[in-house]
């Protein structure tokens, strides 16, 4: 039995009390009337959220489509095993470093390198390259 149901049955029960006219009955008539109110006003946010629940249904099996499609994609390339032909390097020295935060691996061109420091793209840490150490080291 659904609230608007149950509303109207409570509603049905008062009338047939047959109670006489005094501001009891009609405070309790009152309180029925603002509950069937309610009970409409539940239905439709209940209908309401149901329509929504299958909008998102929808956008979550676009976003899947659109991410297989995606990493997809990525994967064909990561399985090249190519590593000679780095995506960002473009015939300039490429190095391969890996983020001491987010342990991930990144292509870095000569002349990043170069500037010494830049964000990781995956994590957003800033990261700086230093090679006065390894120079130091060269020399002795």
């Amino acid at each position: 039995m659904t609230i608007s149901e149950k509303v109207a049955h409570l509603k049905g029960l008062i009338e047939g009390m047959e109670l006489e006219d005094s501001k009891n009955t009609k405070l309790i008539k009152a309180m029925a009337d603002i509950l069937e109110d309610l009970a409409y006003d539940l239905e439709d946010v209940q209908d309401s959220l149901s329509e929504v629940g299958e909008q998102v249904e929808m956008i979550d099996e676009d976003l899947e489509s659109l991410e297989n499609d995606y990493y997809d994609y990525d994967d064909d390339d990561d399985d090249d095993d190519d590593d000679d032909d780095c995506c960002c390097c473009d015939g300039d020295d490429c190095y391969e470093v890996e983020c001491p935060a987010c342990g991930e691996t990144i292509h870095v061109p000569g002349s990043i390198v170069d500037e010494g420091e830049m964000d990781c793209p995956s994590c957003g840490e800033h990261l700086e390259f230093d090679f006065d150490d390894e120079e130091e080291e060269e020399e002795e």
